[in-house]
Formats: C-alpha cells, sequence, structure tokens
C-alpha cells in the first residue's frame, strides 16, 4: 500500500482480496495519507466494499440453499425450481456467487437459446434472479447481476380451444373418472392441479360454490357451479378414507392421468391438445357468450388482466353490442321520431346473420312488440300501431 503523484493529483494503492485497487484523491498528499490509512481499518474490519458480505459460496451450493429453503417451503412448482437450478448449475458450477457477473448471465442466455425458446430461457432467468435476490436477503450477496441482463421478447402464447363437436367427441372416448375430470375442467376452467386436490369440504353444494384454497397465486378463490356440475359431483363415490373428490377404488388418490388423457385425444382424433387446454376452452366460450372480461378475469383466478386480454379477439362483437344498445337508447334525442312513424328499427347484429339464414316464419312472428313507456321531456318515441 502507498500513495503516488502523477501530474498534478495525488493517488492511493492498495489490495483487496488479492485485486489491486488505485484511487485518485487530489492535489493534497496529507489528504491521500489520510484516505490511505482509513482504506487500510476498512479492510481489516472487514467494511470496506462491502466484503463483509462476499461469502466464498459456490453457486451449486447457492442453489441447494435456494431449493430446501425457500422454493421446497413455499412453492407448488418446486419441482420446476429443481429443474431449472440444475440447468444453471451445470452452466456455473464450480464458480463463487459473487463472482458470476452481467456477461457470464448473458452467455448462459445464449447457450441456453440454442438449446431451449425463449420463453424457457427467460423462466430460466427469473429462477436465477430469485435466487440472487434471496442470497441478498440472507446477506450471502450484496448485488443482483441478473438485473442487468435483458430477457428475450416471447411471442403471445398459443390459445387452443375444442369445438363442441370436439369436446363430445372428447367425451365419449374417455373412461369413467376421466370423463368427470374432463367436464370439470370445460365448465370451471379449474387447472389440473386444482382437480385433483378437490376435497369434500371444498364443494357447497347448498350455495354451489367450489372454493379452491390453493391457487396458482396462493389466493382463494370461489367458483359458482350450475346444476349440472352439482349433479356430476354428487354421483362421484365418496371413499370414507380419502377426502379428495377424485380417488380410486382402493382409496388411493388419483395424481396423474397424463397416458389415459392422451389415449383419449387420439381416439377423439384431437390433435395439438394439452389438458390446460380445456382451461382455455371454458374462458374463450365464457368470452363468446357476451361475459365481460372482468368477470372472467375473476373467474378465472388470473392476477394480471393482462392474461385475460388473450381472450378479447374472441369478443370483437360485445362493443359493437354495447355501442348499439347504447345508442338505441340516445337515438330519440339526437334524431326524435316522427309522429307519423308507424315501425322503429330493430337491432340486428351482423353476428347473428349467416349465410344460410331464411326467415321461414312469417315476420309478423318474428317480432316482439316493445311495452309502451310514458314519454320523457325532449324525446318523441315512436307510436306502435296493432293491425285489427
Amino acid at each position: 500500500m502507498g500513495v503516488f503523484k502523477k501530474g498534478k493529483n495525488w493517488y492511493i494503492d492498495y489490495y483487496v482480496n488479492g485485486r489491486r485497487k488505485r484511487e485518485k484523491i487530489g492535489p493534497s498528499k496529507r489528504q491521500a495519507l489520510i484516505v490511505l490509512q482509513k482504506r487500510k481499518v476498512q479492510i481489516a474490519e472487514r467494511k470496506f466494499l462491502d466484503i463483509q458480505k462476499h461469502q466464498k459460496i459456490k453457486f451449486e451450493k447457492m442453489g441447494k440453499l435456494f431449493l430446501e429453503n425457500y422454493s421446497k417451503p413455499n412453492k407448488r412448482s418446486w419441482r420446476r425450481d429443481e429443474e431449472i437450478v440444475g440447468h444453471l448449475t451445470d452452466f456455473f458450477k464450480g464458480r463463487q456467487l459473487h463472482e458470476i457477473g452481467s456477461l457470464d448471465i448473458e452467455k448462459y442466455e445464449r447457450k441456453r437459446r440454442e438449446e431451449v425458446s425463449p420463453a424457457t430461457v427467460n423462466r430460466e432467468l427469473s429462477g436465477l434472479r430469485n435466487m440472487y435476490n434471496r442470497a441478498i436477503e440472507w446477506g450471502i450477496a450484496t448485488k443482483n447481476p441478473v438485473k442487468l441482463v435483458k430477457f428475450f421478447h416471447e411471442d403471445e402464447g398459443r390459445l387452443r380451444f375444442l369445438e363442441k363437436e370436439e369436446i363430445k367427441r372428447l367425451y365419449n372416448v374417455c373412461p369413467g373418472y376421466l370423463r368427470s375430470i374432463v367436464v370439470l375442467a370445460v365448465c370451471t376452467g379449474m387447472r389440473k392441479g386444482e382437480i385433483l386436490s378437490l376435497k369434500w369440504p371444498d364443494v357447497d353444494f347448498r350455495r354451489k360454490i367450489i372454493t379452491i384454497l390453493k391457487t396458482k397465486g396462493q389466493k382463494k378463490r370461489e367458483i359458482p357451479i350450475g346444476v349440472g356440475i352439482s349433479r356430476l359431483l354428487l354421483k362421484q363415490r365418496k371413499h370414507p378414507d380419502n377426502p379428495y373428490v377424485f380417488c380410486y377404488e382402493d382409496g388411493r388418490r388419483i395424481g396423474s392421468f397424463k397416458r389415459a388423457f392422451k389415449t383419449a385425444l387420439k381416439r377423439a382424433e384431437i390433435e395439438d391438445f394439452t389438458f390446460h387446454d380445456l382451461r382455455h376452452t371454458f374462458a374463450s366460450y365464457l368470452v363468446m357468450s357476451g361475459v365481460d372480461l372482468k368477470t372472467v378475469q375473476e373467474i378465472m383466478g388470473h392476477s394480471s388482466f393482462t392474461t385475460t386480454l388473450r381472450y378479447a379477439h374472441l369478443a370483437r362483437n360485445h362493443k359493437r353490442r354495447a355501442m348499439e344498445i347504447f345508442d338505441s337508447r340516445m337515438d330519440t334525442i339526437w334524431t326524435p321520431k316522427r309522429e307519423n312513424e308507424r315501425t322503429e328499427k330493430l337491432l340486428f347484429p351482423e353476428t347473428f346473420i349467416e349465410k344460410d339464414f331464411q326467415v321461414t316464419e312469417p315476420l309478423a312472428q318474428l317480432v316482439e312488440h316493445r311495452p309502451f313507456k310514458p314519454r320523457v321531456a325532449g324525446s318523441t318515441p315512436a307510436r306502435l300501431i296493432r293491425s285489427p
């Protein structure tokens, strides 16, 4: 350690953890000596540059700490975290945690992009970012290098849902227990894990509500059910030793039906489809039935409205219908009807008109006359003249 002069300024020269450090102090040699002495004390007390937090911990050890002390106790998806930590460890194994910088992570990102999709790489980077956040909380690291790394742009996810005819085909080829599970998924939008974790106390047949306590977003969710789903669940055999709704005859809880569902899809001649797409099917038919997107978000349990907006294109006519209703009610203000006008325009959205549409009954039988309403100041409603 020492001081030296370069030009008109004095510098100090010292080492920290084997690395040489130089600092420009100014034109005063005395000030340089004071700062150098201060650095010596800081290094001795392990307070300089937060080196007291730079514990020598290898990446693979941090990965185990993360899984055992955070992921497994707090996340239902800890097995996915286990896979992510495995891929990260293969790349960073043997490196000290605090030595890994943003450039190293960029190299990992580029390497993994050659093997998997951008979305998968982003999930792995999110897991790495989470690991560093926990390390900072636990006093093992001082900064998170992932914050400086730009994630890949992700295309909008696939949105696959079944047509009504496909739903019937799938229902007919499913075995007994799987048939009930498929119907519940299509009619409630419940996730696979939520269905298999469903217990009898979670079903309120009197109020016709299914309560999901453990959701993906860690929030309780209530799903209203109709008479059909109530009857379906009542037909399920309740095992005396098992509280779960879906279990085998011997009382064992159903853990997976991947092979049975795959076989059913093949028999129904349905391609490019997963069980999670049944949830998309439910949401799609909700939107196409005219349910507003905010209500869809609440029923589906989406934590972000952006997720629900994926289904907005299926409701391309809901804005048109809303404006037609508004226009029909305000029309009497802007364009009053004439007294001698015998009929009023009927709203007939384009969505109800098909190429093969034909009027098979007299037109008079298709028109539903509106009841008379008291006049409002400023309006002149059309008179409805009944034929004798």
